[in-house]
């Protein structure tokens, strides 16, 4: 029977897309967000909820008293900073019948906190930009610079420059910096899912053209050193489920892939992977629900090219939410 699963965070493209891609599979699906004018509460066949932002007192019983009211089958967060909470919330889910798919905290916090993750991959020998702290830019390795918040997501308040000095300037303007160095090479996502044994499958794609954090163009690749890298940061953070991990291929340096985040949900172009062949949400449903993933099923052409656009969902006259 078609399950009926909570998608939070539709404002953005990975819960917007995710939403659209389980409508297409037959789910019912709860859209939410805490924004009102977020797209996707206006996604025809959807249910829209109004949600509590991560951040407030009342997201706990905010969510609780969502799942006892619609009775969902299951959560799908695409929002990184409600997964703490939510990894509280797994017991009195479950006890309402509701599903989740939750890394651990460790792999939530090096998700989440870029510091930490820088730390963690240099702990692994894992190539990752150089990273400090905003108070000690004297630390700061010498050349193009990214200023950018240790939690945030989507490419909101990242800056670049290419001094120590610049870098202090802009720290004052960014919500708990970090500075990190910039590299430079070609671009990549790979969207992966990993099953609770720890096996993975990674898809990859080549960002061709980033606007506000977010691929609109991409293009699936193979290439088995990438592939590599990619498996050994999921496993030194610890991940499971939908995730997906950011790097640069470089031309010229000490090594040729660069590992810059990790991000513990869907990635915004995942639909390159599905268009490429991979049955992407359909495994993570199989894995949502306890059934084993078919890894065979999430092999991918290479050379497919997906372009996003910003579409009309609605037209309406009077006073707007």
């Amino acid at each position: 029977m078609p399950k009926t699963l909570v998608v939070t965070g539709v404002g953005g493209a990975p819960g917007f897309d995710l939403a659209r891609s389980l409508l297409r599979l037959g789910c019912r699906v709860i859209a939410a967000d805490s924004d009102p004018y977020a797209p996707g509460l206006l996604l025809p066949e959807i249910t829209s909820h109004l949600t509590v932002p991560a951040a407030d007192s009342g997201y706990r019983s905010g969510m609780l008293r969502l799942c006892a009211t619609l009775r969902p089958d299951a959560v799908l967060s695409t929002v990184e900073q409600e997964l703490p909470k939510l990894l509280t919330l797994r017991r009195p889910l479950a006890d309402l019948g509701v599903r989740t798919w939750l890394p651990e905290r460790p792999a939530i916090t090096a998700c989440t906190d870029k510091a930490h993750f820088a730390t963690v991959l240099t702990e692994h020998g894992i190539p990752t930009p150089r990273t400090v702290l905003a108070y000690e830019p004297d630390r700061a390795p010498d050349g193009p610079l990214v200023i950018k918040p240790r939690h945030g997501q989507g490419g909101k308040d990242v800056h670049f420059c290419r001094t120590r000095e610049q870098a202090r300037v802009l720290c004052q303007l960014v919500p708990r910096p970090i500075i990190q160095e910039r590299i430079s090479g070609r671009e990549f996502t790979a969207d992966c899912l990993v099953d609770r044994a720890g096996r993975a499958s990674v898809i990859l794609r080549y960002r061709l053209l980033v606007k506000g954090g977010l691929a609109v163009v991409s293009r699936t690749f193979n290439d088995p050193e990438v592939q590599e890298c990619v498996r050994a940061t999921l496993a030194a953070i610890g991940v499971t489920g939908a995730c997906c991990v950011q790097g640069f291929i470089r031309q010229d340096g000490p090594t040729r892939v660069v590992i810059t985040e990790a991000n513990a949900r869907v990635g915004g172009g995942f639909l390159a992977a599905e268009a490429a062949g991979a049955d992407y949400v359909g495994q993570l449903l199989r894995g949502l629900f306890q059934q084993d993933i078919d890894h065979g099923q999430l092999t991918y052409k290479p050379d497919v090219c997906l372009t996003k656009y910003i579409e009309t969902l609605t037209i309406s006259e009077g006073k707007q939410r």
